[in-house]
């Protein structure tokens, strides 16, 4: 199983290395940006990203369908029986879209329903961060873990996109997170899962988001020694919600969100 997934592993970040050098291609060119229905903006650049991560996929596993952010191939809404690749070609479009670095490529390997094989490269900054299940986590190949911090007070706490987390269910939730925590920032895409499992941050929270933006972080949270779960606890990545921490703050920042005490030990 081992040598299966290295080699998953190495398909992995060939794909996401070959999407991401063509995306940098474009960035800072002036690409036009259009409107997907639900809002969200999409480029050339993405489309070309998605394209040749597909080619490289299929040529290293022939059959494995493939979820993407702007070509489908499945349903988005709950993970897939057997194996499934879970792509996102920038993540970030909209950083992308402004001439700003901090976007990324994103590829995971879920097989039924638990992603356990996933890369993020961010071209524009020279990252590489990718990990297998029980093979630990690297960044441009270092082994790298999360922070031992254990106290919210000393905690470095980043999120997503503020407007819903300013929602009336949610404001009161995440206004007391802020003043539990010493440190806030909204570092968000895949940055602010970057930074937790580099033990740069303790913490990172999303809201309003798609399995694609975060499939390939829960395999690389995980093997950096931390948790990664929805904002209601459960290990899935199905829900629209996303909770990274170093692990020992997981417990604690759940009982906030959801209102009840934190299990003793937690």
């Amino acid at each position: 199983m081992s040598q299966d997934l290295e080699q998953a592993l190495k398909l992995a970040e060939r794909a996401a290395r070959t999407g991401g050098q063509l995306a940098l291609y474009h960035f800072r060119k002036g690409i036009d940006a259009r409107r997907k229905p639900d809002g969200s903006p999409v480029t050339d650049a993405d489309i070309s990203a998605e394209k040749a991560i597909r080619n490289v996929l299929e040529e290293g596993m022939p059959g494995v369908p493939v979820l993407g952010e702007e070509m489908g191939g499945g349903s988005p809404d709950q993970a897939a029986t057997g194996s499934r690749w879970i792509v996102d070609p920038i993540d970030g479009t909209r950083n992308f879209i402004k001439g700003i670095p901090i976007f990324a490529t994103l590829v995971a390997l879920e097989r039924d329903g638990e992603c356990v094989v996933g890369a993020s490269y961010a071209p524009a900054m020279g990252d590489m961060t990718s990990a297998a299940r029980g093979l630990g986590c690297r960044c441009n190949d270092r082994p790298v873990r999360v922070s031992d911090v254990d106290s919210l007070q000393q905690a470095f706490f980043l999120f997503g996109g503020i407007n819903g987390l300013l929602q009336p269910e949610s404001e009161k939730r995440f206004l007391a997170l802020m003043n539990k925590t010493d440190r806030q920032r909204s570092f968000g895409d895949y940055y602010g899962h970057q930074l937790v499992a580099l033990g740069r941050a303790e913490m990172m929270l999303e809201t309003g988001i798609h399995p694609w933006d975060i499939a390939p972080f829960k395999i690389i949270i995980e093997e950096a020694g931390g948790r990664f779960t929805d904002l209601s606890g459960q290990p899935s990545i199905y829900n629209g919600s996303a909770l990274a921490t170093n692990g020992r703050l997981h417990d604690e920042v759940l009982s906030i969100w959801n209102g009840s005490p934190a299990p003793s030990g937690g």
